[in-house]
């Protein structure tokens, strides 16, 4: 078996460029004569602009144009689309935000971009942005969603009344209802799903190219996509036609949703470029992230759960008010309604509603972050079904063991059919790795030192690798080279790896003779890498190029062998007479037709549906409150693992962000003022190393039956089964202390030590 083949641990070909410190990232290019940009932000959260004065900035040493809301009047640009029509439930459609480049008449959010000044050097595009003088005619403001939604509350768009952007209803709430009359016992909970910022290691940026022979512009970007932002960029912002712009992404360091959505400062570097002739340059610092990335999360949820006397749940009903910020982004409208699609998690639920009430609010827009409304939604079930298991007096475990899901395939009341999985053998399994029969030791031992030891579990599943297709082309050259290019977009997962790995399997060549080719609008396909779908359809639509590619061959091959074509078979890099040793190389053929090329779009008929188990202990000190993690096992069914060393990178990154989610990182803003309060690494608390045990991964794969290679995806499973496992986990902790049952991430060290205190 060959070192690259599916299933083996194949470390990152990427790396070694990488961590000698040769990438190249956004900022790394380099062009001559590159001018400097820097975006004037709104320090209010909802303004009236009574005038800006850009005179004396105009004249500052180095400054090449000071731009504002009245120039992008003036040229005829438009807004920053919203891709995702809604329709209410009374029929209406959702309401309308748009959003410019730069503000005109109004500022909706602190961060919000009011002038760009373009210097010499960072240093004159910096302190001449702080000569434009701007006139604020200060408006109230609203943070809060469920606060926003309310009768009197601040308006941030007039036209939206009670700042409810759109409201519908999924699934049978009659049938919900009935239930629920029916009912032995109803628990219910009301839950916070908290704000979270991105904060990649590789910030945004922006650099634009202007060619005056061809009228063309190059922008350069980090992306999850480049056609994505070539696309917003042409008719609907700049009014130009696809040949007058490229769009390239080189190494993308981090994204996690926020780097798939067109900013404004993209579109803005782009037309200064345009307008000076001139290269410009815009690299967002940190501070200014936190005022100007794409949010995620940000919910507040009440949930019913009903059950029959022997704790079989009956039905489940919810209503979320969703954040979204002061502007619609690409896809936020999108990402609270995922949540429905998961929210039967692994159980028998005959009978599920979903009202979402999406809300507008003077913040920065929300749009996906890593698991994009399915975190959302497992966090929401496995706390509600943990709560109704204390309330029931039942331990955790057995409430979910009676109602599992046990016989596939399964319509849930979802919508979705479930292809495959074993649920209860997972959580067997973790709770086997987890050694959950000596936890009752471990407190005892832990109390004995102070400590109040927790165990929480979650199960989760997952609906990814679905929606739009993906397009892969393969070239087989006569010069011993395959050139794999795809419009997917690497941004740390490894895929040069596995595309490698997939195609090194498939045509049986050493996986060195592949290169991958991506980021480049002029050369790749259209394509998104996003919602844990880059195997399944991605990969899938490369083994099938792939194998077209061969096919293409097999003519020339018969000739070469002077065998008839049926007569031929390829393996092992080669083209062989059937039942004889007689063979020609893939390459040969390959330099006889002057290659060989095919091309295969993935549209998936399907999701697909990783699934599994997470186990966790924590230890709470009761004088501070801290909680450390102590123990921690995950069990995932991924279908098929093709690269088991990469599945678990892809594990312990997601688990690490849910679990901070969990206990440290919430993105606060002042319920007044809507101003930002954790606005730095100072405020803003990430995870660290020290705040994680080492992590017990193992699988429990059954394939998925929707794609050849079996494979269900795994890039967002920790970020969504972490969150209720670790809370779970806490608030056994804390029960046995205080009696309390709920306690809202993140529980950070001073609310864990109020509650032991009003316990």
């Amino acid at each position: 078996m060959s070192k690259f083949s599916l299933g083996q641990p194949v470390t990152r070909f990427e790396d070694l460029t990488l961590v000698r410190g040769a990438g190249r990232y956004a900022d790394d290019v380099r062009l001559e004569g590159a001018l400097h940009a820097c975006v004037l932000r709104s320090p209010h959260a909802h303004a009236r602009i009574a005038r800006i004065d850009a005179a004396a900035a105009r004249k500052a040493p180095g400054v090449a144009a000071v731009l504002t809301g009245a120039e992008v009047k003036a040229d005829g640009l438009g807004d920053i689309p919203c891709l995702i029509p809604v329709t209410n439930a009374d029929g209406t459609p959702r309401g309308e935000t748009p959003r410019p480049i730069l503000a005109k008449e109004r500022v909706r959010h602190v961060g919000d971009p009011v002038a760009l000044v373009v210097a010499d050097t960072p240093a004159h595009a910096k302190d001449a942005a702080e000569l434009v003088e701007v006139d604020y005619d200060p408006l109230p403001a609203v943070a809060d969603a469920y606060a926003a939604a309310q009768p009197g509350a601040p308006q941030v768009w007039p036209e939206i009344r009670n700042n409810v952007c759109f409201d519908v209803v999924s699934g049978d709430a009659g049938a919900v209802d009935a239930a629920f009359e029916r009912a032995h016992r109803v628990v219910k909970l009301a839950l916070i799903n908290n704000r979270l910022v991105a904060n990649p290691l590789e910030p945004r940026a922006a650099l634009a190219d202007y060619d005056a022979a061809s009228d063309r512009s190059t922008l350069y970007t980090p992306t999850q996509g480049p056609h994505v932002i070539l696309g917003q960029l042409l008719d609907p912002i700049l009014k130009l036609d696809q040949k007058r712009l490229r769009v390239v992404s080189g190494n993308v360091g981090g994204a996690f949703g926020m780097k798939i959505f067109l900013h404004p400062e993209q579109a803005l570097v782009v037309w200064a470029s345009r307008r000076l002739k001139r290269p410009v340059r815009w690299t967002a610092e940190r501070s200014e992230a936190f005022l100007s990335d794409v949010q995620g999360r940000d919910n507040y949820s009440i949930a019913e759960l009903a059950l029959d006397a022997d704790a079989r749940f009956l039905a489940l009903r919810a209503t979320t008010y969703a954040n979204l910020g002061a502007y619609l982004s690409n896809y936020g409208p999108f990402i609270p309604q995922l949540a429905f699609y998961v929210l039967t998690s692994v159980y028998r639920i005959p009978a599920i509603s979903l009202n979402v009430k999406a809300v507008v609010t003077n913040t920065v827009p929300v749009d996906a972050y890593r698991g994009a409304g399915r975190p959302e939604g497992i966090y929401l079930t496995e706390r509600l079904v943990d709560y109704a298991a204390r309330e029931l007096g039942m331990t955790p475990d057995e409430l979910r063991r009676r109602n599992f899901i046990e016989s596939f395939p399964y319509q849930t009341a979802c919508g979705t059919e479930y292809d495959s999985g074993d649920f209860p053998a997972a959580m067997k399994l973790a709770m086997e790795r987890a050694d959950w029969a000596g936890f009752p030791a471990r407190r005892d031992a832990a109390g004995k030192r102070g400590r109040l030891r927790g165990i929480g579990l979650a199960m989760y599943i997952e609906r990814c690798g679905g929606g739009n297709g993906d397009t892969i082309t393969v070239r087989v050259g006569g010069e011993g080279k395959v050139t794999l290019v795809s419009g997917m977009q690497d941004n740390g997962q490894g895929h040069v790896t596995s595309f490698r790995q997939v195609l090194s399997d498939k045509l049986g060549i050493d996986a060195e003779a592949i290169e991958v080719v991506q980021g480049d609008t002029d050369v790749v396909p259209s394509g998104l890498t996003g919602g844990s779908r880059f195997l399944a359809v991605g990969g899938v639509a490369a083994m099938a190029a792939a194998g077209e590619a061969v096919d293409k061959g097999k003519d020339a091959a018969a000739a070469m062998l002077e065998a008839a074509a049926a007569d031929v078979e390829y393996r092992d890099g080669k083209y062989w007479i059937a039942g004889t040793d007689r063979g020609v190389s893939l390459f040969d053929v390959a330099k006889r037709t002057n290659g060989l090329e095919a091309t295969h779009t993935r549209t998936p008929a399907k999701y697909t549906f990783p699934n599994g188990c997470h186990v966790v202990e924590v230890e709470i000190d009761p004088e501070t409150g801290a909680t450390a993690i102590v123990r921690y096992t995950i069990v995932d069914d991924f279908g098929r693992t093709i690269n088991p060393l990469l599945a678990q990178g892809q594990i312990h990154g997601g688990t690490v962000q849910g679990a901070g989610q969990a206990l440290l990182e919430h993105g606060i803003y002042d319920p007044e003022s809507a101003q930002l309060v954790t606005g730095s690494f100072m405020d803003y608390a990430m995870p660290r190393a020290d705040d994680m045990p080492s992590f017990d991964c193992t699988f429990n794969n059954v394939p998925a039956t929707g794609n050849p290679l079996g494979v269900k995806g795994a890039g967002e499973a920790g970020a969504v089964g972490a969150p209720a496992a670790v809370v779970n986990a806490v608030v056994d902790a804390l029960e046995a202390h205080t009696g309390l049952k709920h306690i809202d991430m993140p529980a950070t060290r001073e609310k864990v030590w109020r509650a032991l205190r009003a316990g």
